[in-house]
């Protein structure tokens, strides 16, 4: 298992070469992506794969978005902290750590009811 210091540089190395070098500019978005461990939002047998900028399966046929993805969707929200932001597809709940950071409250449903308790629980 990769120690805690490692996972701090992947995400920082992630947000410099997948976030920032793409465009994202809210620094705010960016805060949160160097703050919020995807890793965690998806299979220990991923996890080596965590920060790559891919989707990576979260089973029932269903994949916690590519790290840039989630943040462009992000920056386009334009938020400003005293919103409220209804998530339709909790997926891995990734995504709902992200604008939990980003709002005054985040309410997520997924289909897949499974999918909404696990990924609420992280």
């Amino acid at each position: 298992m990769i120690e805690v210091k490692e996972w701090i540089f992947e995400r920082e190395r992630m947000v410099k070469e997948q976030i920032i070098a793409r465009g994202i500019k809210d620094n705010r978005v960016i805060e949160a992506m160097k703050k919020v461990p995807r890793h965690l939002f998806v299979d220990k047998t991923y996890y080596h794969q965590a920060y790559n900028d891919y989707p990576l399966p979260i089973g029932h046929d269903q994949t916690i978005s590519q790290p840039y993805m989630v943040a462009a969707m992000t920056e386009i929200l334009e938020l400003k902290g005293n919103e409220k932001v209804l998530e339709i597809g909790t997926g891995s709940g990734y995504q709902t750590a992200i604008l939990a950071l980003l709002c005054s409250k985040v309410y997520s449903i997924d289909r897949i009811s499974e999918l909404t308790v696990r990924g609420l629980e992280k």
